[in-house]
C-alpha cells in the first residue's frame, strides 16, 4: 500500500491580515470565493466540526494560504486552480481533491471527509 504521510489544503486566498481582509471584502462583494474556506470556516471563525473531523483523518492535515506554501508543494501544484487538497504519498505530492470537487461539497465537513477518503482510496493510500 502506498504510504500517506501528510495532507495539505491550500486556500484560494492569501494569508496575513491584508490577505484575510481582502478575501472577506471580496467574498462579501461576490468577487472572491474559496470552497475550502467554506468547508473549514463559518462566516466568523473556524468550524469546530472541522477540527473534530481533521483529527480522524489518516494523516495530519495542514491548511495553508496560497502565499504560505513551501517550494516543494508549490512546484507540485504549479498551474493548478485553487483551492485544492494535496497528499504526500510515497514522498511526493499529489493533488487528490481539486476545486470542482471542493465546490461540490458545498461547505459540508462530512461530505468533504467522504470525498477526501474516496480520493485517497482510489490511489490506494487508505483502505
Amino acid at each position: 500500500m502506498p504510504r500517506l504521510t501528510e495532507l495539505a489544503g491550500v486556500y484560494d486566498a492569501d494569508g496575513g491580515v491584508r490577505g484575510e481582509v481582502a478575501y472577506v471584502i471580496g467574498h462579501m462583494l461576490g468577487r472572491a470565493h474559496c470552497a475550502l474556506c467554506d468547508i473549514t470556516h463559518s462566516p466568523v471563525r473556524r468550524k469546530p466540526e472541522w477540527d473534530r473531523m481533521a483529527s480522524t483523518l489518516p494523516a495530519p492535515m495542514r491548511l495553508l494560504h496560497r502565499n504560505e506554501i513551501d517550494s516543494e508543494l508549490a512546484a507540485a501544484i504549479a498551474g493548478e486552480d485553487l483551492a485544492l487538497v494535496a497528499a504526500r504519498i510515497d514522498g511526493s505530492w499529489d493533488i487528490v481533491v481539486g476545486p470542482d470537487a471542493l465546490d461540490a461539497v458545498a461547505g459540508d465537513v462530512e461530505r468533504f471527509r467522504a470525498t477526501l477518503l474516496e480520493a485517497l482510496a482510489e490511489r490506494g493510500a487508505v483502505d
